[in-house]
């Protein structure tokens, strides 16, 4: 077995919908990025690559790239996980922690376990997504933008 780690932070942006985990959050502004934004799989998908010792979101979806510009990152993480299996490993769990003042998590964590649990074919029980409240303290308590951390636990496939 092996864990990994990913981390992730966007400043919040007008005129574009907020995904998180794959789920859009109504009433709340955007992220700025060159994908879709979506901080929460761009996390995961840094700890599934970090556990399996296959580079980074980075290295394998440049933002220098036309062809990412607004792409889902659903798909990003679909990808991830094929390369996953092709290298022998499948993932076992997640644990995903959201810091942001707004908006608030918890209504929609279980939507967010539900998607990514289909993204990463396990079960909703083995995908933990949560909230935590910066405290009012910089960038992220001014409700600039948020920041995500996950983490990543990948095992050997037994076929």
């Amino acid at each position: 077995m092996r864990a990994g780690t990913g981390y992730d932070s966007h400043r919040f942006t007008d005129g574009r919908p907020l995904v998180l985990g794959g789920v859009p959050i109504p009433d709340a502004p955007g992220l700025a990025g060159h994908s879709d934004g979506d901080a929460v799989l761009h996390a995961l998908i840094d700890a599934l690559l970090g556990a399996a010792a296959l580079g980074s979101i980075g290295l394998l979806f440049p933002d220098s790239d036309p062809e990412l510009a607004g792409v889902d990152s659903a798909l990003l993480l679909s990808r991830v996980v094929e390369r996953l299996g092709e290298a022998s490993w499948r993932v076992v769990n997640a644990d995903v922690t959201v810091i942001t003042e707004r908006p608030r998590i918890q209504p929609h964590a279980a939507d967010m376990c539900r998607r990514i649990a289909g993204l990463l074919g396990v079960p909703n029980t083995a995908v933990s997504v949560k909230g935590k409240s910066n405290e009012g303290m910089g960038w992220i308590g001014r409700g600039e933008g948020l920041a995500v951390m996950a983490v990543a636990l990948i095992d050997r496939a037994t076929d």
